[in-house]
């Protein structure tokens, strides 16, 4: 499939104005949710939940401002691909009314301050009023669009443009009936042991800014800070903020690290011509999660990235590490061990802990869940999915962000980048000579310079569909990961016919 390129040089001067205004808002509004989440104090979360409100509601009311459709008739002709993606944007916003959108922003930044507290007191019932504000302004989204087949279309819709709950429930089905036989197998065989020892943080923090250095973390448009929660944010794509969160005991902090750093190259790789145009950044949260869980499980974790880099880690733990060789060590961080946190789940159990979240939020959507009832709906799933009792809410239903800032609609994602990343791994593979040798001798610039030129470029003059059959050459399909995960993890722990 091949598209015309567009990089707004024709876009009359008026509409330019339009859409960077909208850039700018969108700049401020991440750069305040990034400081709430980093560096504010507690005591300013009121005044930030209203200003990023404000915010919110200055975007909404420029974006449906009938001047600025008249003016993306009018470039329909010169620019279709930067009219198409900005209509849309108009079209969808049209719908919401103004203080519906500043509704769900101040809910969202009360809801994040609600739950830090809860998650201190480790009592879901301090964050529960805010959660069912939050399902209840969801449902008011839902219902500006009444043509929607389910109430929950809406709201993915909003992350990953075109998709629906129903083609959600397919792919999760064919998830499922694949991943639970292979983690089963897995069951069955001799259990593993991860390291036991210390990874002192700052000697974690040193080496993951290596690895991020070699990924393409450029010290003059990145910041590396740390979060409750490790998120990415770009108000510019000169300005990543990647954050992570370190453990002394486990290494969980340097692939959440290159998981987000994933994050961050798509958005530093879009084409500047795209700067100020609305469209420069991913497409999707899909194809953005593609990024981050390429960079982290299918580099991250493989055999021929550490060859490069356990030699690095050795000297930097020398008592944990001395005498760990590169097969047990490749081994270790591939455990596949069902447990309670979703970022720190293996490759095979992540997908399990996504499509969990995805039916709690269709019950809740659909009223069949009260939000006083998550708790032990979380915890009976966790104990049919993964066999996992959970102990408390800070291990269950407290351990997500999203669901306290209103990102209902979001977890879907991460499993669609996950069966993304696998295609576009396959593809890369077949494009690229050598990349696994390139890997173990620690260069990363042929697959970063790919996936560059195969997704990050594009920002959002592609529909996601169009950006994935064009990359992969054919739509999203969960084969490619399921294969992967069926030759790598059959080949660890010596089960046969995988």
């Amino acid at each position: 499939m091949s598209l015309p390129s567009s990089d707004g040089s024709r876009l009359d001067p008026r509409l330019s104005e339009r859409l960077g205004e909208l850039v700018d808002l969108t700049h401020v509004e991440q750069m305040l949710a990034w400081d709430q989440q980093v560096m504010m104090p507690a005591g300013g979360a009121p005044a930030r939940a209203e200003a990023l409100a404000t915010i919110s509601r200055l975007h909404h009311q420029r974006l449906v401002a009938p001047e600025l459709g008249a003016l993306l008739d009018d470039a329909a002709a010169t620019e279709p691909l930067i009219a198409r993606a900005a209509r849309r944007d108009h079209d969808v916003a049209r719908r919401v009314p103004a203080e519906l959108t500043a509704a769900m922003s101040l809910a969202g930044s009360q809801g994040y301050a609600t739950w830090l507290q809860a998650r201190e007191d480790n009592d879901f019932a301090t964050f529960e009023p805010a959660l069912r504000r939050n399902i209840e302004l969801a449902r008011r989204y839902a219902e500006c669009f009444p043509e929607a087949a389910h109430p929950y279309d809406p709201l993915l819709d909003r992350y990953e443009a075109g998709t629906t709950a129903a083609q959600v429930t397919t792919l999760f089905e064919r998830l499922r009936a694949a991943l639970v036989p292979l983690l089963s197998q897995i069951a069955l065989q001799p259990a593993r042991q991860t390291f036991a020892g210390d990874f002192p943080i700052a000697a974690q923090r040193e080496v993951g800014l290596e690895i991020a250095q070699s990924m393409g973390f450029d010290a003059g448009a990145w910041r590396l800070d740390d979060a409750v929660h490790p998120f990415a944010a770009a108000p510019g794509r000169a300005d990543i903020r990647v954050t992570s969160r370190f453990d002394e005991h486990s290494l969980s902090g340097l692939f959440a690290l290159m998981h987000e750093v994933g994050h961050g190259l798509y958005e530093h790789g879009v084409d500047p011509a795209l700067e100020r145009t609305t469209l420069g950044s991913g497409v999707s949260l899909g194809v953005h999660e593609s990024q981050s869980r390429l960079w982290e499980n299918l580099v991250g974790r493989s055999r021929e990235f550490w060859t490069h880099w356990l030699p690095r880690m050795r000297e930097r733990f020398p008592l944990t590490l001395r005498d760990v060789d590169l097969d047990a060590f490749v081994r270790a961080i591939n455990i596949v061990r069902p447990t309670l946190i979703r970022v720190e789940a293996d490759e095979v159990t992540y997908s399990l802990h996504v499509i969990l979240r995805y039916e709690l939020e269709l019950a809740l959507v659909e009223g069949s869940l009260a939000t006083a009832d998550l708790p032990a709906a979380w915890a009976a799933k966790m104990k049919q999915f993964l066999g996992v009792d959970v102990p408390d809410d800070l291990n269950g239903v407290l351990q997500d962000v999203h669901w306290s800032e209103g990102i209902i609609g979001y977890f879907p994602t991460y499993a669609i980048g996950n069966v993304l990343a696998a295609q576009l791994w396959r593809a890369a593979e077949g494009d690229i000579p050598g990349l696994g040798e390139a890997i173990a001798r620690g260069e990363l610039g042929a697959l970063r310079t790919w996936l560059r030129e195969k997704v990050h470029r594009h920002g959002r003059l592609l529909s996601p569909p169009e950006l994935i059959e064009q990359a992969t050459g054919g739509p999203l399909d969960p084969a490619a990961m399921l294969e992967y995960l069926g030759a790598k993890y059959g080949a660890l722990y010596g089960i046969s016919g995988s």
